[in-house]
């Protein structure tokens, strides 16, 4: 029996408002993250992700009161990223309401702290966030491969993309939300690409993220291996619906709940 593929909004928050803009740049409001979460629920959503976008770059805690009257207006799996260093920052964080907690930053400068989460709280709330982009010289044309951001994709790691996924499911995430820096915001569609060489090397779940534009776009993100589609602007200010895109998918025989 094939798995239903997840459509999930992403709320990127920044000072307690949901924000979007192009490559993580020149953020514009979309409104209350509590209120377009209730929202999304209505319309069938099968998980939220709720992204702290400043929480790393600003050496900040993730918005902890934002999280619990989220959690406490939806009852679909909510995931919950940003300024996560610690295990108890997961600890904190599962408390105020979220069933999943996603790790970027931190785990890039001691990867242990994968394994310490998964250790503690199991891999099932374990969430690797990986802002990828694609490797490029410095007139900024493609020279192959993907390397992984930190800091809201502000800052280049040298990580290649496709080892570091391999590597933190070795250790322990439950699953990859593998998001194109270089697509982000743009409504060009996914960087099928990297899903497709992520998707080679690893067995745990894909969330693809960025890039969605309309509802063609999401179903050859499943068919280039992503298990769970993502998006945020074409939710937030109305271009697209949970209900159309599931019915896009159907249409191509993809099984969504």
């Amino acid at each position: 029996m094939s798995v239903a593929t997840r459509v999930i909004p992403c709320l990127d928050v920044d000072a307690g408002r949901v924000v979007k803009g192009v490559r993580f740049q020149n953020l514009r409001d979309a409104g209350d993250p509590v209120e377009l979460a209730k929202a999304y629920d209505r319309q069938g959503a099968d998980e939220l992700t709720f992204l702290d976008v400043t929480a790393s770059s600003g050496n900040r805690e993730t918005t902890y009161d934002v999280v619990r009257r989220t959690a406490e207006q939806v009852f679909i799996p909510l995931t919950v990223g940003g300024g996560v260093r610690t295990v108890e920052d997961v600890d904190r964080l599962l408390r105020a309401g979220a069933d999943k907690v996603g790790v970027n930053t931190a785990a890039i400068a001691r990867p242990e702290l994968i394994a310490e989460i998964a250790a503690r709280f199991g891999s099932q709330v374990l969430v690797l966030s990986a802002d990828v982009r694609r490797r490029r010289d410095e007139s900024g044309s493609a020279t192959g491969g993907f390397e992984v951001t930190t800091h809201g994709g502000r800052t280049g790691t040298g990580v290649d993309a496709v080892e570091w996924c391999t590597r933190t499911a070795g250790l322990g995430a439950g699953e990859i939300l593998l998001n194109s820096m270089d697509a982000d915001g743009t409504k060009d569609g996914f960087d099928l690409e990297l899903i497709r060489e992520v998707r080679r090397e690893v067995q745990i779940p894909i969330i693809a993220s960025g890039g969605a534009g309309a509802v063609e776009h999401f179903a050859p993100a499943v068919h280039a291996g992503a298990d769970a589609v993502l998006a945020a602007s074409v939710f937030h200010f109305g271009e697209l619906t949970i209900g159309q895109v599931k019915d896009a998918l159907r249409a191509d025989g993809i099984p969504v709940r």
